[in-house]
């Protein structure tokens, strides 16, 4: 099976479901790098600690990379 690299193009309608908003569902809009096809989209089911990571990840990302500004 070939690997293939995804772009993320954006996450729609991320919410809780559950007001202790231990997980978070939504829509991820994908579509494969280099290639003519259509986007696709790809409901996600994600725990609270995998967010937090993910925006401290990201926080410390731009911070090195950019101007961006908190």
């Amino acid at each position: 099976m070939a690997d293939h690299e995804w772009e993320l193009l954006t996450v729609r309608g991320l919410c809780m479901t559950d007001e202790s908003a231990a997980e978070f569902v939504g829509t991820f809009v994908i579509h494969r790098a280099g290639s003519s096809e259509p986007v696709e989209q790809v409901q996600i089911r994600v725990k609270r600690s995998v967010l937090e990571e993910m925006s401290g990840t990201i926080q410390r990302l731009l911070v090195r990379s950019t101007r961006y500004t908190r």
